[in-house]
């Protein structure tokens, strides 16, 4: 393996992901007042991760079906303000028991 283009990489991406992480905290001196620009950065972090989260969601199974009960039995959990790791483990075993189901068939 050639190192030199390896090492271009690795120091690209660090510079990238310092400029990322450092810009804002020396562009923005004083605190945001605009509303807007407020709630829209609150939420950022939620939308990224259904983002990545709910395609994983319905892949990660052998079947459709049981990725599907799993995602509702998460989401009903999750509506009726259950734990984390409640909503994780009952999605587990929704999605083990249709799994299970599913290769009686």
């Amino acid at each position: 393996m050639n190192k030199i283009p390896f090492v271009f990489y690795l120091l690209t991406m660090a510079g990238v992901t310092y400029l990322i992480r450092m810009l804002p905290l020396v562009l923005i001196k004083k605190k945001i007042q605009n509303k807007f620009l407020l709630s829209f950065l609150y939420y950022i972090p939620y939308a990224v991760l259904s983002v990545m989260a709910i395609p994983a969601i319905f892949y990660s199974t052998s079947h459709t079906v049981s990725a599907l009960i799993g995602f509702f039995a998460a989401v009903v959990l999750a509506i009726r303000k259950k734990s984390l790791l409640t909503v994780a483990a009952a999605a587990c075993g929704a999605v083990l028991a249709a799994e299970i189901i599913i290769g009686c068939l």
